[in-house]
């Protein structure tokens, strides 16, 4: 019988752990490589779960991915000095965040794009499906009206501005907390940020909603990314019955400290 050497058991074990690093990393759900870009695109395996779902998100990461390829190709026709160090590095995750009443799911989109600038740059956008409906939808039904200037949206962006102070009052960064750092925010579906549902301790519900901001949004680069949360009693006066039906419980404790 052979006895292994101290050295080689070490050697031996951590091959292992590389090759079981290796076997855990996911694998992208689409990628497109060559000299000018990799970009990849992962979906969570519980989107993946959801055909519909999958599709619809793949299709518009496909579209992504074909942009940024077409976009890093003409870079380097026109400045091939940018590409010495080689070529663009681009990813986007699908997550999902909630699913309320097993019927609304709401998706964060996480992207990360390096093109060699001053330093990597991310952005983060977010979608609501609807299992019913088998599409993407806005929040519009969970509310009475979503007017631009309506009293619901500048209730809503009153709502964000307090959780943006409050957050940046805990990081330690009030001096950003200003007029000219909001002013992006504004009382419309389409600016005020992307919002997804936030999960609620009680089963099924939602307990308000969850705005998300990339760097550079509300704040300095170096600040990151901000979520905004307003919770459900604040909105209680604009809701239809729809949203009164899903809206309910308190934010789950920790849920403002994770990842978003």
């Amino acid at each position: 019988m052979k006895f292994m050497t101290g050295l080689s058991v070490a050697l031996a074990l951590g091959a292992t752990c590389v090759f079981s690093a290796l076997a855990a990393d996911p694998k992208p759900d689409a990628v497109i490589k060559n000299r000018n870009i990799e970009a990849r695109i992962f979906l969570d395996d519980r989107i993946k779960a959801d055909a519909a779902l999958a599709a619809d998100c793949l299709t518009e990461g496909k579209k992504w991915l074909d942009k940024n390829a077409a976009e890093a190709a003409a870079s380097r026709k026109q400045d091939p000095q940018f590409f010495r160090d080689g070529g663009w590095d681009f990813e986007r995750k699908y997550t999902i965040r909630s699913v309320v009443t097993d019927r609304y799911v709401s998706v964060l989109r996480n992207d990360y794009m390096d093109t060699h600038g001053a330093h990597p740059n991310s952005d983060v956008n977010t979608i609501l499906w609807d299992r019913t409906a088998n599409k993407r939808i806005a929040i519009r039904p969970f509310f009475t009206e979503t007017a631009d200037g309506g009293p619901t949206m500048k209730a809503m962006v009153k709502a964000v501005i307090a959780s943006l102070k409050a957050e940046k009052k805990k990081r330690d960064t009030s001096e950003t907390a200003t007029d000219e750092w909001f002013k992006g925010v504004e009382p419309s579906l389409l600016k005020i940020g992307a919002v997804t549902l936030a999960p609620s301790t009680e089963a099924g519900k939602s307990s308000g909603l969850t705005f998300h901001y990339p760097p550079y949004a509300v704040g300095p680069y170096a600040e990151g990314e901000y979520v905004a949360f307003v919770p459900w009693e604040t909105l209680k006066p604009y809701l239809t019955t729809e949203g009164a039906r899903i809206f309910g419980g308190a934010r789950p404790k920790g849920d403002a400290d994770e990842p978003q």
